[in-house]
């Protein structure tokens, strides 16, 4: 009787958050400067672009991947068959002590174009309010569909990352460009066009002050400070900062787009910070291998790099959360490493190594150094990714609080008042600016 009753119930058809209408059939074609083309749709924004094809191995999280600054000048192809699914959300929120007015990486795309195997056409997530084409089309990105992403992807392995082109429309029937005519985003200092260009504090009541060098910085790594109790300074990526360092308890360089050869400038600033100043210094990215460069190191330009949510990292020391012989899987985004060297410089040593390709992604002062100073190629704050060493933030600023007692204790016990070197920094209190 119930099964009867049952199918004569009125059937249940499962509805999506928001339904737009289909992609459009604009033709589309990426062309690859080692010679392959790949022909589909074009969504998003009806605009023809250059730029250097990568490819992010990331299952989920596809748009914190497109507003990371350090994917500027890129086109980004993503392993991912489906893209789109679960929309784009507001990307607005409070600057407060909980967070830094952005939801996702940045205020805007980041990445010059994207490519995908299956665009979604509909999406349903709560948060959602506009769809992925819609999105690209706002901020006037292009999108290319129904390609093969797994063909492409295997090239760029084989290969290595290549520039390209994503033609649109009309530029579909013309020839593919020559060689001469690829433009290369490596050969522009990216990180000078996405850094702050201005000083801005965010939680200005913070336990701790901490000021950041922004060479392209993700919001996470910012909301991770804040949420930690501390002051965040950012400043410009190349900011005298030696002028200004004793007002802080701790200096964090940020990721970046782009060669770090272009932020030498940076490095060679940092490089007297080090020797001079003995509070604690993270880095993280592009910030990492700024540190490196500081200390002496070398970066080169990987093959294909790494990106993706899956890279496995060796600790080859203990400091703070991380332990020494343990796997931790991180987040990635980098086409740059330092260069493992034997012997390492002087008061330095390796921190991690790349389960997969060996690659250097961590150093770190030695303890006879009596310095506290990190760099990490991956992303400890992920988002999205996975949370293995996201600890660190907390090992910092502990640090940097643990510094600050131990100076305040110690101007109390010689009854002086510290001295403030340098001009004060008059930052503005904003939101992200990139």
């Amino acid at each position: 009787m119930l099964s009867r009753y049952i199918l004569h119930l009125p059937r249940l058809q499962r509805g999506f958050a928001t339904q737009v209408g289909p992609i459009s059939t604009i033709p589309a074609s990426i062309h690859l400067k080692t010679g392959q083309s790949f022909h589909g749709r074009s969504f998003g924004a009806p605009r023809s672009v250059f730029g250097e094809t990568v490819f992010s191995t990331s299952i989920t999280s596809y748009t914190e991947s497109m507003t990371d600054p350090s994917y500027r000048g890129q086109i980004l192809v993503f392993t991912t068959p489906l893209i789109g699914n679960y929309g784009v959300p507001a990307n607005t929120a409070p600057s407060d002590s909980q967070d830094v007015g952005v939801v996702l990486e940045s205020k805007g795309i980041q990445c010059s174009a994207i490519v995908v195997g299956d665009v979604a056409e509909q999406f349903s997530h709560h948060s959602a309010v506009e769809s992925l084409a819609s999105w690209c089309k706002r901020y006037n990105v292009p999108g290319i569909t129904g390609v093969d992403t797994r063909a492409i992807t295997r090239l760029l392995r084989d290969q290595g990352t290549t520039l390209g082109r994503l033609a649109i429309g009309p530029d579909v029937s013309l020839p593919p460009p020559t060689a001469e005519e690829y433009w290369d985003p490596t050969g522009e200092n990216l990180v000078d066009q996405i850094s702050t260009k201005t000083p801005y504090v965010l939680n200005p009541g913070g336990s701790i002050k901490i000021a950041v060098l922004d060479f392209g910085a993700k919001a996470n790594i910012l909301r991770s400070l804040v949420r930690r109790d501390a002051a965040v300074t950012v400043l410009p990526w190349n900011y005298d900062f030696n002028a200004v360092r004793d007002q802080y308890d701790g200096l964090f360089l940020t990721n970046g787009p782009g060669d770090p050869a272009h932020c030498m400038e940076a490095a060679l600033k940092l490089r007297k910070t080090l020797q001079e100043w003995d509070r604690p210094v993270f880095g993280i990215c592009m910030g990492h291998q700024v540190i490196g460069m500081a200390a002496g190191l070398d970066a080169y330009r990987m093959t294909f790099g790494n990106r993706g949510h899956n890279q496995p990292v060796l600790a080859l020391a203990s400091a703070g959360s991380i332990k020494a012989g343990r796997v931790y899987v991180t987040s990635q985004n980098h086409q740059y490493a330092l260069k493992l060297q034997d012997p390492f410089p002087q008061g330095w040593e390796p921190f991690f190594i790349n389960c997969n390709d060996s690659s250097v992604e961590g150093i770190k002062s030695t303890k006879e150094s009596g310095k506290k100073v990190w760099g990490v190629q991956f992303h400890p704050e992920s988002a999205g990714g996975p949370l293995d060493t996201i600890e660190m933030f907390s090992d910092f600023v502990a640090e940097c609080r643990a510094h600050k007692i131990q100076f305040q204790e110690t101007a109390f016990s010689h009854d002086i008042k510290p001295a403030r070197l340098g001009t004060m920094v008059e930052p503005r209190r904003v939101a992200v600016a990139a």
